[in-house]
């Protein structure tokens, strides 16, 4: 394959392996990265691979189990899964994992998530380049065997998950409480009711269920698995408030990220579960080491509540970039105990510093469960500003949309260019706070925007303002 540098840079992320099935993804890309994966990291031992439910995943899962093979690697397949089942195996059992998820990317979408060993991350500069260059190799020079090829055997993981999470989040004695899940014809059709329910032969919890889109397909034929777009909550929103739940939750398609509603319907926003999840996770290590620094790690994207949430509780706040394999990096650098990111990509140390939605599930769940107010009322008090959510805009000239920023908002405020741009306004008595951020997105040719500000008039204004500057 003479062009393999170039399709390979095509779908080789920052974090992750994304494209479309067919056209960019191939079976015979698919099992070169699985070759350049066990090259790259010299595993000779157990290689764990899982998919989701989509169309072309578990081809590729077999294709990448054949490339590994032929590099010396011994396959352990755990076959339909969520992405945060895999982290599990990968730390439960101490060894290097590939899922294969597009996560919320439409149905013409897959990709691969890597882990090393202990579920840490791969990002291009912790490995996933010289996967990228390996397999490149691969693809132009021939997939040669090692003189002994590695074996391949199946491995049921689901119930072990499941225990485990429930090891972490004791429910049991949280009061009755009804909720509504939308799993999005994801993986999340498997896995709630393995956790929060008996389908992995654990004892009932005092939670009714009632379930929407539990059936695994990936064509999304109800709505796309992509929580963090409003159209998708509708749905679960609508639901909630007929069934008379207490919450509703939502799941992406490889489940690793969760949404929450309230018993009105109104989303309560990933800053404000980071928020209520960082207090118990505070308060837990606390107790493990009451004399200990505790640090809890936030994207630059999260609501300025987070970290003075976190200080309050007198705890470090640590602001990092955005993307899942570069936090997990930062989770391991700093010893934090908990992070949380605009997205609803939750971190937790006790699950080998990788996101899990499940678990951050659960703490919502059992934080409402031994509280006697509304969710509402639980989400209002981690939502004091007001926020602009994210808007996608497609340009193509990005360093010309910075500039009009920087020219434009100069004279008012400072700026921060930890990822992508941050723009902060400056505090006066006539202006109250406001901060923005406009940051290229790693997975799609978009910049994405993110507005914050003490009230909604002022958020308005300045939304609008940069709107107009990134459009041109």
């Amino acid at each position: 394959m003479p062009d393999a540098p170039a399709r390979l840079a095509q779908i080789v992320k920052a974090y992750d392996v994304r494209g479309l099935v067919g056209s960019q993804l191939t079976e015979e890309l698919v099992a070169a990265l699985g070759a350049g994966f066990v090259d790259e990291f010299g595993i000779r031992g157990d290689l764990v691979v899982g998919h989701d439910m989509r169309d072309s995943s578990a081809g590729f899962a077999a294709a990448f189990a054949r490339g590994a093979q032929a590099r010396g690697a011994d396959v352990v397949s755990i076959g339909l899964c969520s992405t945060d089942e895999t982290y599990f195996a990968s730390g439960f059992y101490d060894a290097p994992a590939a899922m294969f998820t597009a996560s919320h990317n439409p149905a013409t979408y897959n990709g691969i998530k890597f882990a090393k060993a202990g579920a840490q991350g791969v990002s291009l500069d912790t490995g996933l380049a010289g996967i990228r260059d390996r397999a490149a190799a691969f693809l132009t020079e021939g997939l040669a065997e090692v003189a002994t090829p590695g074996s391949i055997r199946q491995l049921d993981v689901l119930a072990a998950y499941a225990s485990h999470l429930r090891d972490l989040v004791d429910l049991s004695g949280i009061r009755p409480i009804r909720i509504v899940v939308d799993a999005g014809n994801g993986m999340g059709g498997l896995t709630v009711p393995a956790v929060l329910g008996e389908a992995a032969g654990l004892a009932a919890l005092p939670i009714e269920i009632i379930p929407m889109y539990f059936e695994l397909d990936g064509s999304f034929p109800n709505h796309e698995a992509n929580p963090l777009d409003p159209k998708n909550l509708v749905d679960l929103q609508r639901a909630v408030v007929e069934h008379g739940a207490d919450l509703g939750l939502a799941f992406d398609g490889d489940a690793d990220r969760c949404f929450v509603v309230d018993e009105r319907g109104e989303a309560v926003s990933p800053s404000a579960v980071t928020a209520i999840v960082a207090l118990r996770e505070i308060a837990r290590w606390r107790e493990i080491e009451p004399d200990a620094d505790v640090t809890v790690l936030h994207n630059l994207i999260t609501s300025r509540i987070v970290p003075e949430t976190i200080e309050a509780a007198g705890a470090i706040a640590v602001r990092t970039k955005v993307g899942h394999s570069l936090i997990k990096d930062v989770m391991a650098e700093t010893g934090a105990v908990f992070g949380g990111e605009h997205s609803a990509h939750y971190y937790f140390k006790n699950f080998w510093g990788a996101d899990n939605g499940m678990l951050a599930a659960m703490h919502v769940l059992a934080e409402f469960g031994n509280a006697d107010a509304p969710l509402s009322e639980l989400g209002r008090r981690f939502s004091p500003y007001s926020q602009s959510g994210e808007i996608n805009s497609t340009v193509e000239d990005v360093p010309s949309a910075f500039a009009r920023i920087v020219e434009s908002f100069q004279a008012r405020s400072t700026f921060d260019e930890l990822d992508g741009l941050t723009v902060i306004g400056t505090v006066s008595q006539d202006e109250p706070f406001w901060w923005f951020s406009v940051r290229s997105s790693n997975t799609e040719p978009l910049l994405r925007l993110n507005v914050e500000a003490a009230d909604r008039s002022t958020m308005e204004r300045i939304r609008d303002e940069a709107l107009a500057l990134i459009r041109g």
